[in-house]
């Protein structure tokens, strides 16, 4: 047989399943509304609670106030609540509470449906936000990475804000993916920063947004960034696994196939795998299916990879496999697609990096006088925009011509002190800015 409560305050918690805690909790609110919001309103502890609950306190014992609350939160004199309950055959025992507990759910159920509202924030402050992470990577390819890394800061702080003051979960989950898409900018600009380290773990926060708010697209960005730092450090065997493993998530569009394509093709060329590379590099330039999609496509920018870029990492994967006819190719076709932007949408970036990477393969010919022709574009990028791509570009040219042959001529020499200089005031921009990074992340 069931065993009887104690006392009717103790059968009518256990129905509306009300604690200790959120017992007091309703005590007090009640208090405010019944005696008014002050230092003199009845309080009661979880101890009291317990004590009423099994009728060790007498109901005159109880100060006028707290008998008016009690009656409040139940609606029943308290001496019925401080008592054993009614039969359950008693045909009044559900009269006096009946009513009122279905008063109490509704009320619950109002307040916790009002404090949910409130707990949300404006749907056109979360289009502004989206239009901020998209103008941000569209701007990406012509701004200074330490500028992009500071707006992307911003609009990280930004966003976490947002994320604290909304309870729905259509708005966590965009803003889980706007913080995502906001994090793999930052590990961009932490890379062309030089910041390898830091660009590694801000990779790797974008992929766990990806994985939170089920955004497989930039799962496989985040992979394809990760496998670009795995490349540029000397671990190329991981940078194939990472960009392969990004090409297993659904819903990419030629756009990201093409670009993750592009990063194995280059991984395969620095193995000295040659016939991966060019098969590799065969895909990523027959990826014409016209499929799209909302990252890549849709939001665009430094997610994207414009055909001047494909080119230009083309030309690149071409001179790991000694194959400088392709590599001209592929660096001129990428410098007359630059050239083809207005001066303000051209990426410093693409530019720098063609123009490179075409002086290599002149120079693989023995023509020093077209490698310094090539570099041209090269000397009037801003110290603040040579990026780690085009540093480690324009390092292999000073490397090529400390060779022996060319220490007695005196283009090569002048040629050489140049890319010198330039890669040294970057290098030291870098380290600059490098400081100031990691002043932004404390």
């Amino acid at each position: 047989m069931r065993e009887q409560p104690e006392t009717l305050l103790k059968l009518l918690c256990d129905r509306r399943n009300l604690g200790a805690p959120d017992f007091v909790a309703l005590f007090d609110s009640t208090a405010d509304e019944v005696v008014g919001k002050g230092g003199n309103n009845p309080t009661c502890s979880e101890r009291t609670v317990f004590r009423w609950k099994a009728g060790q306190i007498r109901p005159e014992s109880l100060s006028a106030d707290t008998r008016r609350v009690l009656q409040a939160m139940f609606g029943c004199a308290v001496t019925a609540l401080l008592a054993p309950p009614p039969p359950a055959e008693d045909p009044q025992a559900p009269a006096f509470n009946l009513e009122h507990e279905i008063n109490m759910t509704a009320r619950d159920a109002q307040d916790d449906a009002s404090a949910t509202a409130a707990a949300s924030v404006s749907d056109t402050s979360l289009d502004q936000l989206a239009d901020d992470v998209t103008s941000l990577a569209r701007d990406y390819a012509s701004l200074p990475p330490m500028d992009a890394f500071r707006r992307g800061r911003a609009l990280q702080e930004e966003l976490q804000s947002q994320r604290d003051r909304t309870q729905i979960p259509t708005q966590q989950q965009r803003l889980l993916v706007l913080t995502g898409q906001t994090m793999a900018l930052l590990s961009a600009a932490a890379f062309n920063l030089g910041s390898f380290d830091n660009a590694r773990r801000m990779a790797r926060a974008a992929d766990l947004y990806g994985e939170s708010a089920r955004f497989p697209l930039l799962r496989a960005y985040a992979d394809g960034i990760l496998a670009y730092i795995a490349y540029f450090t000397g671990m190329p065997a991981e940078a194939v696994s990472k960009a392969q493993r990004a090409q297993t998530y659904g819903g990419l569009g030629d756009v990201a196939r093409q670009r993750l394509l592009a990063i194995e093709a280059r991984a395969h060329g620095y193995l000295g795998d040659t016939e991966s590379a060019r098969e590799a590099l065969r895909l990523s330039l027959q990826a014409e299916s016209g499929s799209r999609d909302d990252l890549h496509d849709g939001v665009g920018g430094e997610f994207g990879f414009s055909p001047e870029r494909l080119a230009m990492s083309s030309s690149s994967t071409a001179l790991l496999i000694h194959d400088g006819d392709q590599a001209e190719r592929s660096a001129r076709r990428a410098l007359d697609r630059i050239s083809q932007k207005p001066q303000a949408s051209r990426s410093p970036h693409v530019l720098g990096g063609a123009a490179a990477d075409l002086a290599v393969a002149r120079l693989l010919s023995n023509d020093v006088e077209g490698a310094a022709d090539a570099l041209t574009p090269l000397w009037d990028i801003p110290g603040d925009q040579r990026v780690t791509g085009v540093l480690v570009r324009t390092g292999q040219i000073q490397h090529f011509l400390a060779q022996p042959a060319y220490r007695r001529s005196t283009l090569p020499r002048e040629l050489r002190d140049r890319v010198e200089d330039f890669t040294r005031s970057a290098s030291s921009h870098q380290l600059s800015t490098r400081s100031a990074l990691l002043q932004l992340e404390a």
